[in-house]
């Protein structure tokens, strides 16, 4: 059987950073919502059943959440690109999209939420 990309989620990884501009986020850490979607191609694993021959979600998370909550950023888009980067870096992936809300950024709104993606295919 010939088997389409396989897709990666993770959903709603809730992390603490520094993002803004005004003062008071320059001063404090806000939440940020993350989400990342990875295509990449995996027959071998499908075959094999050995974690060497998938791509580790786990590893990738670990990555994002230290770039994360390590650092400053000023705008979304900085932050949203540079966790695409971490995403998409695996020569196995195909396609990467990370899309990340930033909750309460706006009075009226639930948040604000930038979206990058990458096809390497």
């Amino acid at each position: 059987m010939k088997l389409d990309l396989a897709t990666i989620r993770i959903k709603n990884l809730r992390l603490r950073t520094f993002i803004g501009i005004n003062d008071d986020e320059i001063k404090n850490k806000q939440d940020v919502v993350v989400n990342v979607r990875i295509r990449y191609r995996a027959e071998q694993a499908t075959d094999s059943d050995n974690m060497d021959d998938a791509l580790n979600y786990r590893t990738i998370t670990k990555r994002i959440i230290a770039l994360v909550e390590n650092n400053r950023f000023y705008l979304l888009e900085k932050l949203t690109a540079d966790v695409l980067a971490i995403a998409a870096e695996h020569a196995w992936v195909e396609y990467a999209e990370v899309e990340i809300d930033k909750p309460h950024a706006l009075r009226f709104a639930d948040s604000v939420s930038l979206s990058l993606s990458c096809n390497k295919a």
